[in-house]
């Protein structure tokens, strides 16, 4: 598939950093929704890997019983990372302007984004990235509500419906050519009562040669 270039403009074409500079240390989905996603976590990561928590922010919404080898945080915003009590690390970095991962081939054993994809504006080359710093067989988590910052979410993501958003990001997957399985799950906590939530879920194949 081929993207048109105006798909993935924003309202807010400034400068992202500047967007984020001021931490918002606020939840971006409500408390049911939250619950469902730590529960999607619990039951796909694995309990003893390393985990790339991408996009990240003061919240990381894994399980607090779990004790993962690492958790290790990419973001925009420096405090909100620092605040996150999950991380054992952290980087600071845009990925709107550079999508390579500063980490090793096959250095996690899964990742997650969560209610972050709508903001990226190369997102292919951000999962073909993701692939190659997972080992094999290892999850990819995309977790996506109907919640934004509507002037940096992409054109692309606000024409489209929930079922719409399941398959712009199975179709992330499936260009890069690096994962299998991939399908979108609908983890609704109660969809009168609470956010909706999604999640799309892939797994890596390691970096094909």
């Amino acid at each position: 598939m081929t993207f048109n270039e105006t798909y993935f403009r924003r309202y807010d074409e400034t400068d992202d950093g500047e967007f984020y500079q001021s931490p918002r240390l606020v939840v971006h989905i409500d408390e049911p929704a939250i619950a469902a996603t730590t529960a999607l976590f619990r039951e796909k990561l694995p309990k003893d890997g390393a985990i790339l928590d991408l996009m990240s922010s003061w919240r990381s919404h894994l399980p607090t019983d779990v004790t993962y080898e690492r958790v290790a945080g990419l973001g925009m915003n420096a405090v909100e990372l620092k605040k996150n009590p999950q991380l054992t690390d952290y980087t600071v970095q845009n990925l709107n302007q550079n999508p390579i991962l500063p980490y090793a081939d096959g250095e996690f054993g899964g990742c997650v984004v969560t209610v972050s994809v709508q903001y990226l504006t190369n997102p292919v080359a951000v999962f073909r990235e993701v692939a190659r710093v997972l080992k094999p067989g290892a999850p990819f988590i995309t977790v996506f509500s109907n919640r934004m910052f509507p002037t940096k979410a992409v054109a692309v993501w606000q024409a489209l419906d929930d079922a719409g958003h399941a398959q712009l990001v199975e179709t992330y997957y499936q260009e890069t050519g690096l994962f299998t399985d991939i399908h979108t799950e609908d983890r609704s906590p109660n969809r009168r009562q609470s956010d909706p939530l999604f999640a799309t879920i892939g797994f890596s194949r390691g970096t094909l040669s």
